[in-house]
């Protein structure tokens, strides 16, 4: 019996080229790659991620990936809480529902911040890894970078306190993590985002936002010493500044220590995952293959 073939004149050549693709088709099914959602950072787009889609088809042929296009550009200056949050909320949630099993939030520099908005307040998200991609964690930046000078051109670190620690100041973006380490008080009192989500601020909601970030199957945080925008870069593992700007690791803080908002669970469960990767500056992390190998390939599964 003849064997079965594809194409028209040229039998093997049709074959060796549409093999593999017919591989890849089968090998999405049998394995059934979990929906990816990816939420990008502050003055990005869709469109910054041509990267890390062609990563995702490579190792992960099939895979349906969500690049979320909300408050993209200029837009991703407007304040985290409130709208914005309920924003990705309302774009992601039908995916969630749509997936079979979980998905993964792959979630870049502000957009960690997002997503960790969204994973609290969502009761019934169906997140298996959360991918922390070089995100200002804990607690916020606090350092001259460009970032701040285009933002801020009248400020410098030492004053913009001033401005982010009012009401007026936390309708932008950037002030609702903005910590300044000498005036600790004034950012639990005004902070109207991350305090929040780390329970530093009193918040009646704060038992259950713990309970649904819980959900989540794994934490993995990425970053490294060169990033060169979130200061200190240990921000992207939890670690920050104390008084005398000396950085304080996360296992020796308090949302740590007194398990705030679940860190300390994740870590006893063994879902908190730690990937520091020297020489990457802040804008390469997403297109960068031997962070995407080392890093987040593994736990896409």
């Amino acid at each position: 019996m003849e064997e079965p073939w594809i194409g028209d004149s040229s039998r093997g050549g049709a074959v060796r080229v549409l093999w593999p693709l017919l591989l890849a088709c089968l090998a999405a099914q049998v394995i059934g790659y979990k929906p990816v959602i990816v939420v990008h950072g502050l003055f990005d787009g869709s469109s910054d991620f041509v990267n890390l889609l062609r990563f995702l088809s490579q190792t992960h042929p099939g895979t349906n990936v969500s690049v979320i296009d909300l408050f993209d550009r200029a837009y991703s200056l407007q304040a985290l809480y409130g709208n914005r949050v309920e924003g990705f909320k309302e774009a992601i949630y039908p995916i969630m529902q749509n997936a079979a099993d979980c998905v993964h939030f792959i979630c870049y520099s502000q957009g960690g911040l997002v997503c960790r908005g969204i994973l609290s307040t969502l009761s019934d998200h169906n997140v298996n890894s959360f991918i922390s991609i070089s995100s200002h964690q804990r607690p916020v930046t606090y350092g001259d970078t460009d970032y701040l000078k285009y933002i801020f051109p009248q400020f410098v670190k030492s004053n913009l306190f001033h401005l982010c620690y009012t009401s007026v100041g936390q309708r932008v973006s950037i002030c609702n993590y903005w910590k300044d380490p000498h005036h600790q008080d004034m950012y639990l009192n005004s902070s109207d985002y991350l305090a929040l989500l780390d329970g530093e601020r009193p918040n009646p909601n704060a038992t259950m936002w713990k309970k649904n970030f819980l959900r989540i199957k794994r934490l993995v945080l990425i970053g490294g010493p060169d990033d060169g925008v979130i200061t200190p870069w240990q921000s992207s593992q939890f670690g920050f500044y104390d008084a005398n700007e000396t950085v304080v690791e996360m296992k020796q803080q308090d949302i740590y220590l007194r398990d705030m908002f679940g860190l300390k669970t994740l870590d006893a469960r063994g879902d908190l995952v730690q990937c520091v990767f020297p020489g990457v500056q802040h804008t390469m992390w997403h297109s960068n293959e031997t962070v995407f190998t080392a890093c987040i390939q593994k736990w896409l599964t």
